[in-house]
């Protein structure tokens, strides 16, 4: 009898918990509801935009971190969903993969509202404009007009920027609140990518309060030599700033002053409009 009662304490024990309490304790409701799969094979995709290129099984998992397991387990869901192609060797995203991209466009009214209005400075001044917005540590350009003396940047929709560097960057950092920016500057891999590119976090913070102060940003010579932009906060309705418009210019075109005094008048114009329809 004393074994039957202890086959029975051991089953209570084991026994699965009643509906709707959770099977690990201390979970929260957003942690059960957390697809860990999803995560893995997002930042597969991801992984392929930092590479620049196909890659291995071996290089896939270094840069996200995943075991070699992991990494083929996520490769070959993507290749079977038709995201990626495999060879055999290399691992590469495929043209489906496109409509992540395009799925943001078409969703987002951003993008079509400021189209217009970019495309109406270029047309004025002759200089490249674009709308960012931010991504963690970088801005992602989703709405370009690019004039026929284009810069050698190569920019386009999708294209991502330091954003301690770019004028842009500058911008949407300096709408975060002081301590927000802080985090964000300190968690960025900082590089010189010219010897103008200025890295150092007390003066990029001094930066950030001047834009605050002034309400723009320039990035003089700082993402690429010969290349000057300036950049003004976009704000919706509710006076929430949702992105940056910008306007680059070569060196050999135009000076700082010269951008300041005839091309940020263009973009404040723009501002102005755009905050009342947006």
């Amino acid at each position: 009898m004393a074994n039957t009662d202890e086959r029975s304490s051991a089953t209570s024990a084991t026994a699965a918990p009643p509906a709707g309490t959770s099977a690990v304790p201390g979970r929260t409701k957003e942690e059960k509801e957390y697809v860990a799969g999803l995560e893995k094979g997002l930042l597969i995709i991801e992984a392929f935009g930092i590479a620049n290129k196909a890659m291995t099984l071996s290089e896939a998992a270094a840069i996200t971190g995943h075991s070699r397991a992991s990494a083929r387990r996520s490769l070959l869901t993507l290749q079977r969903l038709g995201y990626v192609d495999y060879d055999g060797k290399l691992f590469q995203l495929a043209p489906r993969v496109l409509r992540l991209g395009h799925a943001y466009l078409t969703s987002t009214s951003l993008a079509r509202v400021v189209q217009p209005t970019l495309e109406a400075i270029s047309e004025r001044t002759r200089e490249s404009t674009s709308f960012a917005v931010l991504d963690g540590t970088d801005v992602v350009f989703v709405a370009r007009a690019a004039t026929r003396r284009s810069l050698s940047n190569g920019l386009g929709l999708g294209s991502r920027l330091p954003a301690y560097c770019a004028a842009t960057g500058r911008v949407l950092l300096s709408s975060l609140p002081e301590q927000e920016a802080l985090l964000r500057l300190q968690r960025m891999a900082r590089r010189p990518l010219t010897p103008h590119t200025r890295v150092e976090l007390p003066v990029l913070t001094a930066m950030l309060d001047e834009v605050r102060k002034r309400g723009y940003a320039v990035s003089n010579e700082e993402l690429e030599l010969g290349i000057r932009s300036l950049a003004v906060p976009i704000t919706n309705g509710s006076g929430m700033v949702c992105g940056s418009l910008s306007i680059v210019s070569a060196t050999s075109r135009r000076t700082l002053e010269n951008m300041i005094e005839n091309l940020l008048p263009e973009l404040e114009q723009a501002r102005a409009m755009l905050a009342s329809i947006l």
